[in-house]
Protein backbone atom coordinates (compact mmCIF):
# COMPACT_ATOMS: atom_id res chain seq x y z
CA UNK A 1 0.00 0.00 0.00
CA UNK A 2 2.94 2.28 0.93
CA UNK A 3 4.68 1.67 -2.06
CA UNK A 4 1.65 2.26 -4.24
CA UNK A 5 1.18 5.64 -2.75
CA UNK A 6 5.01 7.06 -3.43
CA UNK A 7 4.60 5.54 -6.85
CA UNK A 8 1.30 7.95 -7.81
CA UNK A 9 3.33 10.49 -5.06
CA UNK A 10 6.12 10.47 -8.30
CA UNK A 11 3.97 10.19 -11.10
CA UNK A 12 1.46 13.23 -9.53
CA UNK A 13 4.80 15.45 -8.72
CA UNK A 14 6.39 15.43 -12.23
CA UNK A 15 2.96 15.78 -13.52
CA UNK A 16 2.67 19.10 -11.34
CA UNK A 17 5.90 19.67 -12.03
CA UNK A 18 5.21 19.92 -15.73
CA UNK A 19 2.29 21.79 -15.43
CA UNK A 20 3.36 24.49 -13.13
CA UNK A 21 7.05 25.21 -15.00
CA UNK A 22 6.84 23.77 -18.27
CA UNK A 23 3.04 24.47 -20.12
CA UNK A 24 1.83 27.50 -21.44
CA UNK A 25 0.06 29.82 -18.85
CA UNK A 26 -3.38 29.15 -20.42
CA UNK A 27 -2.70 25.60 -20.30
CA UNK A 28 -1.99 25.65 -17.01
CA UNK A 29 -4.73 27.44 -15.75
CA UNK A 30 -7.04 24.87 -17.93
CA UNK A 31 -5.21 21.82 -16.28
CA UNK A 32 -6.65 24.01 -12.65
CA UNK A 33 -10.39 24.27 -14.09
CA UNK A 34 -10.60 20.58 -15.28
CA UNK A 35 -9.08 19.49 -11.57
CA UNK A 36 -11.67 21.81 -9.99
CA UNK A 37 -14.36 20.27 -12.42
CA UNK A 38 -13.39 16.75 -11.59
CA UNK A 39 -14.00 17.51 -7.75
CA UNK A 40 -16.92 18.69 -8.47
CA UNK A 41 -17.92 15.46 -9.95
CA UNK A 42 -16.80 13.82 -7.29
CA UNK A 43 -18.55 15.92 -4.87
CA UNK A 44 -21.96 15.28 -6.92
CA UNK A 45 -21.82 11.78 -5.26
CA UNK A 46 -22.32 12.98 -2.02
CA UNK A 47 -25.75 14.60 -3.32
CA UNK A 48 -27.55 11.78 -2.49
CA UNK A 49 -28.70 10.82 -6.52
CA UNK A 50 -27.03 8.42 -8.55
CA UNK A 51 -28.78 9.80 -11.68
CA UNK A 52 -26.23 11.15 -14.66
CA UNK A 53 -28.23 14.26 -15.12
CA UNK A 54 -28.07 15.39 -11.28
CA UNK A 55 -24.50 14.55 -11.31
CA UNK A 56 -23.68 16.69 -14.67
CA UNK A 57 -26.01 19.43 -13.87
CA UNK A 58 -23.77 20.22 -10.62
CA UNK A 59 -20.66 19.98 -12.87
CA UNK A 60 -21.88 21.97 -15.08
CA UNK A 61 -23.29 24.78 -12.67
CA UNK A 62 -19.66 24.43 -10.81
CA UNK A 63 -18.16 26.09 -14.26
CA UNK A 64 -20.78 28.44 -14.76
CA UNK A 65 -19.74 30.03 -11.55
CA UNK A 66 -15.90 29.64 -12.36
CA UNK A 67 -16.97 31.61 -15.60
CA UNK A 68 -18.77 34.51 -13.97
CA UNK A 69 -15.47 34.48 -11.79
CA UNK A 70 -13.46 35.04 -14.63
CA UNK A 71 -15.51 37.95 -15.40
CA UNK A 72 -15.24 39.85 -12.26
CA UNK A 73 -11.33 39.16 -11.93
CA UNK A 74 -8.76 39.79 -9.69
CA UNK A 75 -10.34 42.50 -7.85
CA UNK A 76 -13.55 41.44 -7.84
CA UNK A 77 -13.13 37.68 -6.42
CA UNK A 78 -10.79 38.58 -3.09
CA UNK A 79 -14.31 38.67 -1.40
CA UNK A 80 -14.98 35.10 -2.18
CA UNK A 81 -11.82 34.11 -0.53
CA UNK A 82 -12.56 36.00 2.31
CA UNK A 83 -15.88 34.35 2.66
CA UNK A 84 -14.07 31.02 2.32
CA UNK A 85 -12.06 31.84 5.16
CA UNK A 86 -15.61 32.51 7.59
CA UNK A 87 -16.63 29.24 5.65
CA UNK A 88 -14.11 27.04 6.85
CA UNK A 89 -13.51 28.60 10.54
CA UNK A 90 -17.52 27.62 10.64
CA UNK A 91 -16.59 24.09 9.31
CA UNK A 92 -14.08 23.72 12.03
CA UNK A 93 -16.84 24.34 14.61
CA UNK A 94 -19.32 22.05 12.67
CA UNK A 95 -17.20 19.25 12.80
CA UNK A 96 -17.64 18.95 16.78
CA UNK A 97 -21.18 18.33 16.53
CA UNK A 98 -21.06 15.54 13.88
CA UNK A 99 -22.30 13.35 13.15
CA UNK A 100 -25.78 15.30 12.37
CA UNK A 101 -27.49 15.18 9.58
CA UNK A 102 -26.28 17.27 6.51
CA UNK A 103 -29.72 18.28 4.08
CA UNK A 104 -29.51 17.77 0.40
CA UNK A 105 -29.58 21.26 -0.27
CA UNK A 106 -26.76 21.66 1.88
CA UNK A 107 -24.26 19.39 0.30
CA UNK A 108 -25.28 21.37 -2.63
CA UNK A 109 -24.02 24.68 -1.54
CA UNK A 110 -21.17 23.89 0.78
CA UNK A 111 -20.08 22.38 -2.58
CA UNK A 112 -19.61 25.31 -3.96
CA UNK A 113 -17.40 27.30 -0.74
CA UNK A 114 -15.22 24.39 -1.12
CA UNK A 115 -14.55 24.21 -4.92
CA UNK A 116 -15.08 27.43 -6.48
CA UNK A 117 -12.89 29.60 -3.54
CA UNK A 118 -9.84 26.92 -4.31
CA UNK A 119 -9.67 27.65 -7.94
CA UNK A 120 -9.64 31.17 -7.32
CA UNK A 121 -6.51 30.60 -4.95
CA UNK A 122 -4.58 28.44 -7.18
CA UNK A 123 -4.82 30.29 -10.60
CA UNK A 124 -3.95 33.98 -8.60
CA UNK A 125 -1.41 32.02 -6.86
CA UNK A 126 -0.10 30.49 -10.18
CA UNK A 127 -0.55 34.19 -12.03
CA UNK A 128 1.70 35.70 -9.19
CA UNK A 129 4.29 33.06 -9.29
CA UNK A 130 4.29 29.19 -9.90
CA UNK A 131 6.57 29.05 -7.32
CA UNK A 132 3.98 30.97 -4.50
CA UNK A 133 1.55 27.63 -5.86
CA UNK A 134 3.93 25.14 -5.17
CA UNK A 135 5.20 26.41 -1.88
CA UNK A 136 1.92 26.35 -0.86
CA UNK A 137 1.36 22.68 -1.60
CA UNK A 138 4.26 21.66 -0.22
CA UNK A 139 3.22 23.27 3.12
CA UNK A 140 -0.07 21.32 2.56
CA UNK A 141 1.99 18.06 1.52
CA UNK A 142 4.27 17.81 4.51
CA UNK A 143 1.67 18.40 7.09
CA UNK A 144 -0.29 15.39 5.20
CA UNK A 145 2.94 13.44 5.30
CA UNK A 146 4.43 14.15 8.61
CA UNK A 147 0.92 13.33 10.40
CA UNK A 148 0.89 10.19 8.58
CA UNK A 149 3.94 8.75 9.91
CA UNK A 150 3.95 10.44 13.43
CA UNK A 151 0.39 9.40 13.39
CA UNK A 152 1.47 5.70 12.54
CA UNK A 153 4.36 5.65 14.88
CA UNK A 154 2.98 7.40 17.67
CA UNK A 155 -0.53 7.78 17.42
CA UNK A 156 -3.19 7.13 20.34
CA UNK A 157 -5.21 9.92 21.12
CA UNK A 158 -7.61 10.35 17.99
CA UNK A 159 -8.45 13.78 16.23
CA UNK A 160 -11.86 13.64 15.23
CA UNK A 161 -12.84 9.79 15.75
CA UNK A 162 -16.65 10.70 13.95
CA UNK A 163 -15.41 11.66 11.51
CA UNK A 164 -11.50 10.20 10.38
CA UNK A 165 -11.12 7.59 13.01
CA UNK A 166 -7.59 7.23 11.50
CA UNK A 167 -6.04 10.77 12.71
CA UNK A 168 -4.51 11.36 15.75
CA UNK A 169 -2.88 14.42 17.95
CA UNK A 170 0.35 12.83 17.80
CA UNK A 171 0.08 12.99 13.50
CA UNK A 172 -1.06 16.50 14.00
CA UNK A 173 1.90 17.63 15.88
CA UNK A 174 4.44 15.48 13.60
CA UNK A 175 2.55 17.38 10.82
CA UNK A 176 2.96 20.48 12.23
CA UNK A 177 7.10 20.22 12.71
CA UNK A 178 7.50 18.77 9.35
CA UNK A 179 6.14 21.88 8.36
CA UNK A 180 8.23 24.26 10.87
CA UNK A 181 11.46 22.52 8.85
CA UNK A 182 9.95 23.07 5.78
CA UNK A 183 9.43 27.03 6.97
CA UNK A 184 12.62 27.59 8.41
CA UNK A 185 14.82 25.60 5.21
CA UNK A 186 12.55 28.28 2.79
CA UNK A 187 13.29 30.83 4.83
CA UNK A 188 17.06 30.33 5.00
CA UNK A 189 16.92 29.87 1.10
CA UNK A 190 15.39 32.77 0.25
CA UNK A 191 15.99 35.16 3.28
CA UNK A 192 12.45 35.63 4.58
CA UNK A 193 11.68 37.04 8.18
CA UNK A 194 10.99 33.75 9.96
CA UNK A 195 8.87 35.40 12.81
CA UNK A 196 6.20 35.95 9.90
CA UNK A 197 6.44 33.28 7.82
CA UNK A 198 6.47 30.42 11.09
CA UNK A 199 3.28 31.44 12.34
CA UNK A 200 1.93 32.08 9.13
CA UNK A 201 2.77 28.38 7.48
CA UNK A 202 1.61 26.85 10.26
CA UNK A 203 -1.56 28.85 10.07
CA UNK A 204 -2.46 27.54 6.78
CA UNK A 205 -1.34 23.54 8.03
CA UNK A 206 -3.59 23.82 10.82
CA UNK A 207 -6.44 24.89 8.06
CA UNK A 208 -5.26 22.51 6.09
CA UNK A 209 -6.37 20.08 8.00
CA UNK A 210 -10.15 21.34 8.93
CA UNK A 211 -10.28 20.79 5.01
CA UNK A 212 -9.66 17.17 5.10
CA UNK A 213 -11.40 16.88 8.26
CA UNK A 214 -14.84 18.42 6.61
CA UNK A 215 -14.66 16.57 3.01
CA UNK A 216 -14.25 13.70 5.54
CA UNK A 217 -17.69 14.40 7.11
CA UNK A 218 -19.50 14.93 4.19
CA UNK A 219 -18.31 12.15 2.70
CA UNK A 220 -19.51 10.21 6.23
CA UNK A 221 -22.66 11.69 5.79
CA UNK A 222 -22.93 10.32 2.74
CA UNK A 223 -22.01 6.70 3.28
CA UNK A 224 -19.01 6.99 1.15
CA UNK A 225 -15.73 5.98 1.61
CA UNK A 226 -13.34 7.46 -1.29
CA UNK A 227 -14.33 10.31 -3.09
CA UNK A 228 -13.31 8.70 -6.41
CA UNK A 229 -10.49 6.17 -7.77
CA UNK A 230 -8.63 8.38 -9.89
CA UNK A 231 -5.27 7.99 -7.62
CA UNK A 232 -4.56 4.33 -6.87
CA UNK A 233 -3.92 4.46 -3.09
CA UNK A 234 -4.80 7.55 -2.42
CA UNK A 235 -8.48 7.56 -3.58
CA UNK A 236 -9.82 10.36 -5.55
CA UNK A 237 -9.27 14.15 -6.31
CA UNK A 238 -11.00 15.27 -3.67
CA UNK A 239 -9.79 12.79 -1.59
CA UNK A 240 -6.10 14.45 -2.80
CA UNK A 241 -7.37 18.05 -2.32
CA UNK A 242 -9.05 18.65 0.19
CA UNK A 243 -6.66 19.90 2.55
CA UNK A 244 -5.62 22.40 -0.70
CA UNK A 245 -9.24 23.39 -0.88
CA UNK A 246 -9.07 25.16 2.85
CA UNK A 247 -5.03 26.07 2.35
CA UNK A 248 -4.92 27.86 -0.54
CA UNK A 249 -7.73 30.36 0.45
CA UNK A 250 -6.02 31.27 3.31
CA UNK A 251 -2.68 30.65 1.69
CA UNK A 252 -3.68 33.40 -1.28
CA UNK A 253 -5.23 35.95 1.53
CA UNK A 254 -2.10 35.88 3.83
CA UNK A 255 0.47 36.66 1.61
CA UNK A 256 -1.05 40.35 1.36
CA UNK A 257 -2.16 40.82 4.74
CA UNK A 258 1.61 39.38 6.65
CA UNK A 259 3.14 41.42 3.70
CA UNK A 260 5.19 38.98 2.77
CA UNK A 261 4.69 39.54 -1.46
Amino acid sequence: MLKQRIVTAIIALTALALVLFVLPPLAAELVIAVVVLAGAWEWSGFLGSEKMLTRVTYVILVAAVMAIVGMFWPDGVRHVLQVALVWWFVALIWAFFFPTGIPIVVRWSCGFLVLIPMYIALVMLYQANPSLLLFSLLIVWAADIGAYFAGKQFGRVKLAPEISPGKTWEGVIGGMLLVAALTVGRSVWFETDLAVLLPFCLGVAGISIVGDLTVSMFKRSAGVKDSGKLFPGHGGVLDRVDSIAAATPVFALGLGWTGLV
